[in-house]
Formats: structure tokens, C-alpha cells, sequence
């Protein structure tokens, strides 16, 4: 029988016993005595409870439930059964109750393994067939028809597509995709059908990815949790000897059976699982996977972050960062005139620019007549237009600068851009500069972990210094390592760990290691990045930033509330003996009191699945 399911029958069974024999005792029936319907009615869980301890030390744990165990028998002993009976049900409705509340923490990772891609229509000569994705192979054609998860991941080889990744990444609104474009299994295909080229088989796609993550999320155990296991058994011998003084003192058996009763069950042992497991589903809403409790318990100790910088600090590829056009001419034409010349070209910026332009919802025409210079430029024919774009050699030859594009030229002499000039018809018209831009959160993402208690950022790159300086200065960061290999990433990694918990933020094959190595390895995973993902501890799946600060807070907001749960509980646990010991709480009462403690304890661990914004607010008036 599912253990659920018992713990549930087990309630119901000692909630009617102690209605029956209420019944018998109010209206003097005389059918059996009220004491051994309670009796009856506790056996079952005494029984069921006797049976889950000893499995639990064959396997080498031992837990405070024996108090539970001790106090039912102790109460039936003692002729208290109605005592019994009361605590059958308190400590039966703290494990349903537990139930529920794993249940609710657990929903949102449930959600993203319920619904898995299962199928797709690979595309063949006799048509469009359905095949199970363990089936599809790379470089197949499938066909993903409006409504449908995208089941592996792929190129976008139809000119558009809009693709809701809110499952995946946490973003709200759909994201239009164009030709060439990564896409992810397991979103969602919000408009017209398209068709995509699988760049990935199931199992090492995104989707297969997010639900080992999740396995891993909801049967590890945090370091934390497990400290809480151990401390847990100080309690048993603990209340033992508080019981047995109470008695001994009073010479009353029924003070240590009311100390036991206000002991069973334990908060420490509710509180912190369901914390635990609320942060990471909490995260996995935000579109960041932590592998399991463990990772989400390192990364609220963090005090130093290590961020690579191509692709985690900077975002990685070639992007506009600034367009220098001719007077009374507009941007978007001669960037529309550039996209499609460039459509023809073979070289590294071609597809950023073309991606860049399609992004601007610009129309692109087909270029004619095109002449590639090799490592200079291309020419040809757009819409009748003659158009050069490339190299200032290439476009302008030896003449002069126009005034207006003199202080871009200044501007960038020394810096690590790659500089297109566009002539139309044979004039200058343009001149736009690419290059591997600082995130646009990035300055907001450092002094929020500043804020939440970091001490230490620093930027580890195989970039050669100056590049590497340029961006620290933006960002403000306290030490840069520049020009390091794989294994001097390694290096810098285990140092700064050996100083402080250290936290490692990467998105590249050669971040691996590093990745590794770190007391919690962060991966940039929105652009696949399969090695990185499968080397650390926390996923982001958005293309952003941002993220990285997130987890912290969630991590350390997660962490604050398991420990501030336990505390709370085995205080108030605490006070509860001391007064049963003294004789001011009888067994009946203590039991009730004692599921009022976990009941509240279990209701402040779960505020882990909420984001603390009322929080935060409350603080900010405060200060």
C-alpha cells in the first residue's frame, strides 16, 4: 500500500475511534467501554509507527518519532487512553499534514516532468510520420505544428516562428524566433507550425536535462537537512531525561507521559525538507534548476563569486553597438541594405548581422551579382542599389574620413570591435561597430549580489588583459584574471574556495572544470552549453543575467526560513515540556498543543515557494 494512503487510513481510523468512543462515554452506551475503543483505535498507528522505526534502524536511522512511539505506549499503559488516542491522531495529521505540504512544494517540478515531450513528426520522403523522440536523430526534419512541445532540441529552418518558453526559462511572454535560430525542447509552439532541424537526440537535449535536474531536486538531501537529522536524536535522550526527572520529582507518571506527548512529533524533522524542497521548485518557476537540496544549501553560504567573461558577463557574439550613419540618412535602411548583402557572405559576422536585422523586423531583399573579397568585404546589387560593406580599405580606398564618422574612428582605435563601413552607390553611408557587448544586467546583477551579502566578485577569463580590464572597469569588480587556460581557471577556482565559499558562473565547454571545482558551479545554459550544464550545480535557462542573483536570494531566503521553522518549533517544543514537567499541561491538552507547533511550522516553511516580495517591501519601510 502506498505509504500516503496508510498515513491517511491510519488518521481517519483514530479520528472515528476517538468520535465513537466520545459517543459511548456522552450517551452511557453499553456496548464497549469508551477506553477500549480509544485503545483499538491506537493500536493500529502504534502498530504501523513500531514497524516504520524498525525498518528505519535496519537501514541505520534512528528518528525522534520513537517519542511518539514511547508516549502512545506509555499513555495506554497508564490507562490514559483517551491521551492515546489524541496523540494517534496528532501524530497521524503531522504526517498527512507533511504529505500535503511536500505535495504543494513539489507541484511545480511534477509539472515540468508531467509534461515531457513523448513525440514527434519527423519529416521523410512518403511524408510527415510520428515517431517516439527516442527515435529522432540529428540533423532530422520535423515538423512542430501549432499548440505542440518542441521535442528535441533544433534549428528554426522556416523564416519565423513564436515559441512560448515560459516552462523552460520562466520568461511570461512568447519570444518570435527567425531562420537559424536555437530552439529548445519542451516549449511550447504558440503560432504557425514550422519546421526545425534536430541539433540534439532527446536524452541530451534541453527537456531531458530539466527532468534528471528535477529527479536530482527531489531526492537529494541538503547537508543541512542532514545536520537537522542528527540533532533531531539529541531530543530523544533529551526527553527521556526530562520525563523521567518530572516523574521522579513528582512522583506523578502522568507529568512524563504529558512531557513525552508535547515532544511527538519533532518540528526539526518537518520543517527543513519542506523548505528545502519549496526553494528549489520556487527557483525552477524562475527558470533556474538547482541540482537537489545540496546545491541550494551551498549556494545561501556563498561569499565570493568567480564569473567568466565571453558569454556570462558579455553576451558572447557579435552585437550592434553603435551605428554611425551619414547626415539626413535613418539607420534601419542602410542596416536593412547590409543584412541582405551579407545574406551571400561565408564570413563569422554575416549570420549576427542578417540575425540582428531580423530582429528588427527588417525585410530583407536577395542580393545579386555578389563579389567576396576575402577578409576585406563583399559588393553586389540589392533592390538595384549597388551596395560595399567591409573593411575601410575595402570601401573607402585611401580617401579620407567624411566628418561625420571621424570621432567613431577615434573613438574605437584601441578597442577589440570589428568596425563594417557600407558604401551606397558609392558614398559612405555607414559605419557600424560590433563587438562582444557587457549584459545589460550584468551592473545590476553585481550589486545585487553585493547587497545579498557577497564579498568578493571577480572575472576569470582566457582574454588577453586590456579586453579584460575594460570590462571590470564597467562593472566594478575586485579582481581580474586574465589570458587563463582551463586548468588555470581550475587553479584560481580551488584558491578562492580555500578563502571562502565560492560560487562559479560559466557558460563554455572550457568552464567545465572550473564549473566543477567551485563550491556551487552556476551554468549559463539558455544556448545549450550540454558540458557546462552537466558539470554544475544550478541551471540558468534564460539568456540573462539576472538569474544568477536570484538563486542567491532564493538559496539564502530558503535557508533563513528552514532554520527559522526549526528554531521557533523546538523553542516552543521546549517551553511545552517544561511546563508538562511542572504539571501545567495535561497529556490531552500537550498533544494539541504540540500539532498547533507543527501545524505553524509547517505553514512558515512553505512561504519558501513564495518570492518574499511582501517581505522585502515590509524591510524597506522599515529602514
Amino acid at each position: 500500500m502506498k505509504e500516503s494512503v496508510l498515513r491517511r487510513a491510519l488518521l481517519i481510523i483514530a479520528v472515528l475511534g476517538l468520535a465513537l468512543g466520545l459517543g459511548v462515554w456522552r450517551n452511557g452506551i453499553d456496548i464497549a467501554s469508551p477506553d477500549m475503543i480509544w485503545t483499538a483505535a491506537t493500536l493500529p498507528v502504534v502498530a504501523a509507527l513500531a514497524i516504520s522505526i524498525l525498518r528505519d534502524f535496519w537501514i541505520g536511522r534512528v528518528g525522534v518519532d520513537a517519542i511518539a512511539l514511547v508516549s502512545m505506549s506509555a499513555a495506554l499503559l497508564l490507562g490514559q487512553a483517551l491521551a492515546a488516542v489524541v496523540v494517534a491522531i496528532m501524530y497521524a495529521g503531522g504526517t498527512v499534514l507533511e504529505d500535503l505540504a511536500r505535495g504543494r512544494a513539489e507541484r511545480n517540478l511534477r509539472a515540468l516532468t508531467d509534461r515531457a515531450p513523448r513525440v514527434a513528426h519527423r519529416k521523410s520522403a512518403h511524408g510527415t510520420e510520428t515517431v517516439a523522440i527516442a527515435q529522432v536523430a540529428v540533423g532530422d526534419e520535423l515538423l512542430v505544428r501549432a499548440g505542440e512541445l518542441l521535442p528535441v532540441d533544433g534549428i528554426l529552418i522556416d523564416a519565423s516562428a513564436q515559441v512560448d518558453e515560459s516552462t523552460v526559462t520562466g520568461e511570461p511572454l512568447p519570444e518570435r524566433r527567425g531562420a537559424g535560430d536555437a530552439l529548445r525542447s519542451g516549449t511550447v509552439n504558440v503560432g504557425e507550425a514550422f519546421v526545425m532541424r534536430a541539433s540534439a537526440i532527446a536524452d541530451k537535449s534541453t527537456y531531458a536535462a530539466i527532468v534528471r535536474m528535477v529527479a536530482a531536486a527531489q531526492t537529494a538531501k541538503a547537508p543541512f537537512i542532514r545536520i537537522a537529522d542528527r540533532f533531531a536524536l539529541l531530543l530523544l535522550p533529551a526527553t527521556l531525561l526530562i520525563a523521567a526527572i518530572a516523574w521522579y520529582l513528582s512522583g506523578d507518571p502522568i507529568r512524563a507521559l504529558a512531557v513525552l506527548v508535547v515532544a511527538t512529533p519533532c518540528p526539526l524533522i518537518l520543517a527543513a525538507p519542506v523548505a528545502f524542497i519549496g526553494g528549489v521548485s520556487r527557483a525552477a518557476r524562475a527558470g533556474i534548476l538547482m541540482k537537489g537540496s545540496a546545491a541550494l544549501e551551498a549556494l545561501a553560504q556563498i561569499r565570493t563569486a568567480i564569473f567568466d567573461k565571453t558569454g556570462t558577463l558579455t553576451l558572447g557574439g557579435a552585437e550592434l553597438i553603435e551605428s554611425d550613419v551619414a547626415p539626413g540618412q535613418g539607420t534601419d535602411e542602410p542596416l536593412r541594405l547590409l543584412a541582405s548583402l551579407e545574406q551571400a557572405s561565408h564570413h563569422v559576422l554575416a549570420d549576427s548581422i542578417v540575425r540582428i536585422a531580423r530582429h528588427g523586423n527588417l525585410l530583407l531583399s536577395q542580393p545579386s551579382d555578389v563579389r567576396e573579397h576575402r577578409g576585406e568585404g563583399l559588393e553586389g546589387q540589392v533592390d538595384g542599389i549597388s551596395v560595399v560593406a567591409g573593411s575601410r580599405p575595402l570601401v573607402l580606398g585611401n580617401g579620407p574620413l567624411p566628418n561625420w564618422a571621424e570621432s567613431g574612428e577615434r573613438r574605437y582605435r584601441d578597442t577589440q570591435v570589428l568596425r563594417v563601413f557600407l558604401a551606397i552607390d558609392g558614398r559612405l553611408a555607414a559605419v557600424f561597430t560590433f563587438g562582444d557587448a557587457i549584459r545589460e544586467d550584468a551592473p545590476g546583477t553585481v550589486e545585487a549580489l553585493r547587497s545579498a551579502g557577497v564579498t568578493r566578485i571577480v572575472m576569470l577569463t582566457g582574454d588577453d588583459g586590456a579586453a579584460a580590464e575594460k570590462v571590470s572597469a564597467s562593472l566594478d569588480l575586485d579582481a581580474v584574471f586574465a589570458n587563463a587556460t582551463p586548468a588555470d581557471k581550475v587553479g584560481t577556482v580551488e584558491a578562492e574556495k580555500a578563502a571562502a565559499p565560492t560560487m562559479m558562473v560559466g557558460d563554455g565547454i572550457n568552464d567545465a572544470p572550473a564549473l566543477a571545482a567551485a563550491t556551487v558551479g552556476i551554468a549559463m545554459g539558455a544556448r545549450g552549453g550540454t558540458a557546462s550544464s552537466e558539470a554544475a550545480d544550478v541551471v540558468v535557462l534564460t539568456d540573462r543575467l539576472e538569474p544568477v542573483a536570484e538563486a542567491l536570494r532564493i538559496a539564502r531566503r530558503t535557508r533563513r526560513i528552514a532554520l527559522q521553522s526549526i528554531v521557533v518549533g523546538l523553542g516552543l517544543s521546549g517551553a511545552a515540556m517544561i511546563a508538562a514537567a511542572m504539571g501545567h499541561i495535561t497529556p490531552v491538552a500537550g498533544a494539541l498543543l504540540q500539532e498547533g507547533i507543527d501545524v505553524a511550522v509547517i505553514l512558515n516553511a512553505l512561504r519558501a515557494l513564495g518570492d518574499g516580495r511582501l517581505e522585502r517591501d515590509r524591510n524597506g519601510r522599515r529602514s
